[in-house]
């Protein structure tokens, strides 16, 4: 059976479930085939086809990262579409297999910024998670962190706690100081106490 029959636009569903359900199937037994298909689909005429292959590409890329690692180049072509649903689910995906393939993904870091710049809140959160884990690989840590502390600086006030939690297991000895400056310079900014607490437990967290 097709994969497009079991979308969810296919079974007249409007929930994820059956996009969830497949890629999990997908995932459990390693179906390259089937993951070709989703990705040839990607183009499909249908946008609700579409939207509902780029969440199967995103839940499989979460469950089983090497099985769409090889995907990279057409992911990061659909970050020039003008669907957003396919922009920040391509984002996702690649944020889910930086590991399995960080030379492509890398060498699409401009493409990569320039989408999260005009992109959705969700598209963001991506970029800052792919400059995360790039930041953990020796060869693209200083430039991977160079564009992260940007993305720190004009980061939404709502997100920046959770970008700083989330950067702490790649800061060292000597990107250190940069990270306190950033998010010092940052703090009369946040309006929501919760928030600004957050990123003050960070900062001190990095003073030790």
């Amino acid at each position: 059976m097709s994969i497009i029959n079991k979308l969810a636009f296919s079974l007249n569903r409007r929930d994820e479930v059956p996009n969830q359900q497949l890629a999990q199937q997908i995932a459990d037994v390693n179906d390259t085939k089937a993951v070709k298909e989703v990705v040839e689909n990607l183009n499909h005429k249908n946008k609700n086809i579409q939207s509902d292959c780029i969440k199967v590409l995103d839940e499989i890329a979460k469950l089983n990262p090497k099985l769409v690692a090889n995907y990279a180049p057409e992911l990061i072509a659909l970050l020039d579409n003008k669907n957003n649903r396919l922009q920040w689910g391509a984002m996702a995906a690649l944020d889910s297999m930086t590991n399995q393939n960080p030379k492509a993904i890398y060498a699409a870091l401009t493409k990569i910024i320039a989408c999260a710049d005009k992109g959705s809140v969700i598209t963001n959160d991506h970029c800052v998670g792919i400059l995360i884990k790039l930041c953990a690989i020796k060869e693209y840590a200083a430039n991977s962190f160079a564009l992260l502390n940007e993305r720190l600086l004009i980061s939404p006030t709502n997100q920046l706690p959770m970008y700083a939690e989330n950067a702490l297991p790649i800061i060292t000895e000597k990107n250190k100081p940069i990270i306190i400056k950033t998010l010092s310079s940052r703090l009369n900014e946040i309006e929501k106490e919760t928030k600004r607490k957050r990123v003050e437990k960070v900062l001190k967290k990095l003073k030790g």
